[in-house]
């Protein structure tokens, strides 16, 4: 008898459970179908629909050149960014974290990088346009001292320039994701590296980093799409002289010279496809570290 009441008890408290946890993810997965999944097979519809039906048509000029020079465009700008700010933001978060940092450094880096990681688009763009452009302050002041930046082959509006605006809200955005993982590395593993004649790079070598890989692997991943997606930046920046996904997307899609939603859809459709691989890349290491981990 007491069997069957604590049976009963706990089949009660389950399905409290699953009501709880339905109530609360419930609208979640509605959010996801409704503005992630439904437009993601839209576009599948639109990249493959013609005006006879089914085509290879719009997929197929995915090869083209200047497609695949937006795509190469945009990986490389993007891997480039991610990575300056997974290394820059990783070192100004440890230096911020650190028991010698200035009292007050970290609340006032982290108040900075909430703000800079979302300061992007046109005000950005113009921001740099002032700073860093042909007849921007900076590069005036460094012509008057003998240093002419776009004589020597740098430009603002290139993959290079693109970098150095990226980077003013990719290095903030490491900043904030990274700083739980580098506070969750326990002073108990340093000491016992110490204590182990380990000096500060060899416990960094051999314990911190390998801990930190899969943090800093999706910290990586998370630059890498926020850096791939970016329009209104880019666009602002170089009025389309650079070729980019996201850019061709709004060419085909509002422009004066060709108007495509199917063009658009496939162009949509290959980023998502970037974004796979990626993601699988980042699968495939994630389960290493964790191996690792496990040891």
């Amino acid at each position: 008898m007491a069997t069957l009441v604590c049976n009963a008890s706990t089949g009660a408290r389950l399905r409290s459970v699953n009501l709880l946890t339905l109530f609360f993810m419930g609208p979640f997965l509605f959010y996801v179908m409704i503005f992630l999944v439904l437009p993601a097979l839209r576009l599948f519809d639109q990249a493959f629909s013609g005006p006879q039906g089914l085509t290879l048509h719009y997929v197929a000029q995915l090869g083209q050149e200047q497609t695949v020079q937006a795509f190469a465009n945009s990986i490389v700008l993007s891997s480039i960014s991610a990575l300056v700010g997974l290394v820059a933001g990783g070192v100004v978060a440890y230096l911020i974290l650190r028991p010698g940092a200035p009292r007050g450094l970290r609340s006032m880096v982290t108040s900075f990088s909430a703000v800079a990681a979302n300061f992007a688009g046109v005000p950005l763009a113009f921001a740099f346009i002032a700073t860093l452009g042909s007849l921007g302050m900076v590069t005036g002041w460094l012509k008057g001292l003998g240093i002419d930046l776009y004589s020597s082959g740098f430009s603002l509006y290139s993959v290079t320039g693109l970098v150095i605006v990226y980077a003013y809200f990719q290095i903030p955005l490491m900043v904030i994701i990274i700083t739980p993982a580098l506070e969750g590395l326990r002073d108990e593993w340093r000491e016992a590296a110490e204590n182990l004649g380990a000096d500060s790079w060899t416990y960094w070598r051999r314990v911190g980093l390998p801990i930190l890989l899969p943090s800093l692997l999706s910290a990586y991943l998370l630059l890498f799409g926020n850096a791939f997606s970016a329009y209104a930046t880019p666009y602002a920046l170089t009025s389309g002289i650079l070729a980019l996904v996201p850019v061709e997307i709004s060419n085909v899609l509002s422009g004066n010279v060709m108007l495509s939603q199917q063009t658009g859809a496939a162009l949509a459709l290959g980023m998502i496809a970037v974004m796979g691989v990626v993601m699988l890349i980042y699968a495939v290491a994630a389960r290493r570290a964790g191996r690792w981990a496990r040891r």
